[in-house]
């Protein structure tokens, strides 16, 4: 039987990096996807058929907003809260299990996407036609997705650069990459696995727009591990609360309280000035922990 200490220590284990998860998984959707991987360890689940089970209850929170519009808007809350709790307990299997696969990473991140869509096209269908009628409240709610997208984006951006500096593999995303250009250029020579093609295809152009909006494609040069880690965990922690799941709640909350108006406002205006500011200031320290390890290099 497990002891207290050691089933804290497992759920550590089951983590990425406490400095880079968000709050709201730290404190809420992890603890609980912990119980789930708790209760099915010994099943022959995988990840991936988490994964899938998380798309489920996306799409149905969904299909939910659609048809009942505002009247469902609990019942699609809900749907959405145990989404994202799922979803957060592939990842933490696969690591408990050591059976992560890269294919599993794409799954995941393509699943994501799919829950993301069927969620604003609920919304679309179910609430404008009562809150926002018209051409202006589609446009509001396509803006809000493209922040969502975008926000998720360079999060996960910085959240891959810090822990390739911090764990010393400076490269780690491109030879990732590299590693699944290859695996695509096989399946396509042996001919067969179209699907497993097409999110390899996806995940490849996920991570170059990551690269591309992010100017800085992990070329600080060398630079001492913890000395990346003090200069920039603080900076880490603010991105994290561009992380999905927190913007998840964000949109719960909202959904519960019925003011999708505020949900919109603060997805455009106020989530879109605090990912500029991040930027500017994380393009800022990036040029003087640049600038120091060059000064340290020539000494």
């Amino acid at each position: 039987m497990s002891t207290p200490n050691g089933l804290f220590l497992e759920y550590l284990l089951s983590l990425k990096r406490p400095d880079v998860e968000e709050l709201a998984d730290l404190c809420l959707f992890r603890p609980l996807a912990f119980l789930l991987v708790k209760a099915i360890y010994r099943t022959p689940l995988t990840p991936n058929h988490l994964s899938v089970i998380s798309m489920f209850l996306g799409v149905g929170s969904g299909l939910v907003l659609s048809l009942a519009g505002p009247a469902g808007a609990w019942a699609g809350a809900v749907l959405l809260f145990f989404a994202v709790v799922v979803d957060c307990s592939d990842g933490q299997l696969a690591r408990l299990k050591h059976n992560g696969t890269h294919m599993g990473r794409v799954v995941d991140g393509v699943v994501d996407y799919v829950v993301g869509l069927a969620v604003y096209l609920g919304l679309g269908l179910g609430f404008l036609p009562v809150v926002l009628p018209g051409l202006k409240g589609w446009l509001i709610l396509a803006a809000a997705g493209a922040s969502n997208m975008i926000h998720s984006a360079f999060f996960d951006y910085y959240r891959i650069r810090y822990l390739a500096y911090v764990q010393g593999l400076r490269s780690a995303q491109i030879d990732d990459r590299n590693a699944f250009r290859r695996e695509y250029v096989e399946l396509g020579r042996r001919g067969g696995q179209e699907l497993k093609r097409k999110f390899i295809r996806i995940y490849l152009g996920y991570t170059a727009f990551q690269i591309k909006v992010s100017r800085d494609p992990m070329t600080l040069g060398s630079v001492d591990p913890e000395a990346f880690r003090k200069a920039n965990r603080f900076t880490m922690r603010l991105w994290t609360f561009l992380g999905s799941s927190t913007q998840a709640v964000f949109l719960i909350v909202m959904l519960v309280l019925g003011r999708l108006d505020l949900y919109f406002w603060g997805m455009i205006v106020v989530l879109n000035t605090v990912m500029i500011a991040l930027f500017l200031a994380q393009s800022a320290l990036d040029f003087r922990v640049k600038s120091a390890a060059a000064a340290a290099a020539s000494k």
